[in-house]
């Protein structure tokens, strides 16, 4: 079961007006994301071998970036599962903005939102009422969402906050940064590196959100496996597991769903690097 027609209609014509920005931080975020994959597709025709040594530095920034994002963004400020010490937190928020992700103060509220109004009109990245371009792409110029601000109540201390200020530095060194290795690096360091990041974390906003036979309104998360080729098995792609225990550090609830991102907490916390780990088992209620 699927929206009604004049629901269907009413969000195909939102998404239809949404297929471009309105507002100017709509606007640069759109200008960003052409330039991004213009340059990438340039890129990808110039050098299209980057060689062993790139390649692996490629890899390195998009995994940390991954897993900035994962870890820190999405277990321990979104869903408060595990504590991070600061200084591992400064550092993995440094890595997920390098990779192109939004600040904190604006990531963790949109997504904790996310939740609070999963599939329904209210969801800022839902692919059901405005379909997978909207889940995938277009919602990210979309004008500031007003209910997101009930979600941003603890994100305001400076040590989060510092970072709405150094977005446009941030996102200028992850650009041009390769370039001071040569113009191979320039591209594949830079542009090509950034759309790879966007997409693999897109996929989890629109394909994760694909299950079929869910009445409008309710929850379509499901697991999409090879997802996680995309996102280095980090454990987002196990969604429909995240959506039923969010709270819980660990996604994959069984061996046969890999989740690194889940292990590099256990590391951390051996350390004594992360703390107040939440976990909760497969008949876990919360």
């Amino acid at each position: 079961m699927r929206p009604n027609t004049k629901a269907r209609g009413q969000a195909g014509a939102a998404a239809i007006d949404a297929m471009w920005p309105r507002e100017f931080w709509g606007f640069l975020i759109f200008v960003w994301l052409l330039i991004t994959h213009l340059t990438a597709a340039a890129g990808l025709v110039m050098y299209p071998v980057p060689g062993l040594r790139l390649l692996s530095a490629f890899t390195a920034l998009a995994f940390l970036g991954g897993v900035g994002t994962a870890i820190c963004y999405h277990r321990a400020l979104a869903h408060r599962s595990v504590r991070l010490h600061p200084t591992v937190r400064t550092v993995m928020i440094f890595f997920a903005m390098l990779n192109g992700a939004a600040p904190p103060g604006s990531w963790v509220p949109t997504h904790r939102l996310h939740h609070a109004r999963t599939d329904t009109p209210d969801d800022p990245s839902s692919p059901v009422w405005r379909g997978l371009w909207w889940a995938h792409v277009a919602w990210h110029w979309q004008a500031d969402n007003p209910l997101r601000a009930r979600y941003m109540a603890d994100l305001r201390d400076f040590s989060l906050g510092i970072w709405n200020g150094l977005l446009i530095p941030m996102f200028l060194l992850a650009y041009f940064g390769g370039a001071c290795f040569g113009p191979t690096a320039f591209f594949w360091l830079g542009a090509i590196r950034l759309v790879f990041a966007f997409h693999a974390t897109s996929l989890v906003n629109s394909v994760c959100h694909t299950e079929r036979g869910v009445p409008p309104g309710k929850d379509s998360s499901r697991n999409v496996w090879w997802v996680g080729l995309m996102i280095f098995f980090l454990g987002e792609h196990w969604h429909r597991n995240h959506h039923a225990y969010p709270s819980s550090a660990r996604m994959g609830l069984s061996w046969r769903q890999p989740d690194l991102g889940y292990l590099l907490i256990l590391g951390l916390e051996t350390v004594g690097l992360a703390t107040d780990v939440r976990r909760f088992g497969r008949g876990s209620v919360r």
